[in-house]
């Protein structure tokens, strides 16, 4: 398989199905978005901190290529085989969040991210995570996207949220609380 094609030179890619679109297509910069999530993930598993949750962590890279898969599909195309987002894997999810927080402080304020390197990598994936979710659901106003993208989406900057907190605690660093200055 050769890395270089030339046929995107003049700005366009194609989809999965044979459609081509501008590379600055809404669909192109959200499956470009969660592909740059997927490697915000694999940067997070990589901490150390991290070493006993890397079965769930590339559980998600494997949603996220998935997902990858389905926006990079040429809407109305039944003839490829796609795989799929299942409402079990937003229940993975949720149970994962559950019992991370489950051992942390009750948050009373906004925190600020930081406190160790790992956690803001934890906090610059979620964020980007929540890109990706924006850029999707604007996808959605243009063409249906299966709901349960959005929703896994959204699950998982959460998810990423309860664990730069759970990361925190493990790595027995302060949690910043924000204080607004008046």
């Amino acid at each position: 398989m050769k890395i270089y094609t030339k046929t995107g030179d003049k700005g366009t890619t194609g989809l999965y199905g044979g459609a081509r679109v501008l590379k600055s297509h809404t669909r192109v910069e959200s499956y470009g978005t969660v592909d740059e999530l997927n490697s915000h993930v694999g940067l997070v598993r990589d901490q150390e901190v991290n070493q006993g949750r890397a079965a769930i962590l590339e559980n998600i890279q494997d949603k996220l290529l998935v997902m990858g898969a389905i926006l990079g599909t040429e809407p109305g195309n039944s003839k490829v085989k796609v795989p799929a987002i299942h409402p079990e894997d937003i229940k993975l999810l949720e149970d994962e969040i559950d019992r991370m927080d489950e051992d942390l402080p009750v948050m009373k304020n906004f925190v600020l991210p930081g406190g160790h390197q790992s956690v803001s990598f934890c906090h610059i994936t979620r964020c980007v995570c929540r890109r990706a979710e924006r850029l999707v659901i604007r996808l959605n106003e243009e063409e249906p996207v299966d709901p349960l993208v959005i929703q896994y989406l959204n699950r998982l900057s959460d998810f990423f949220f309860v664990l730069a907190r759970k990361m925190v605690q493990e790595l027995e660093v302060e949690e910043t609380p924000w204080l607004p200055q008046a």
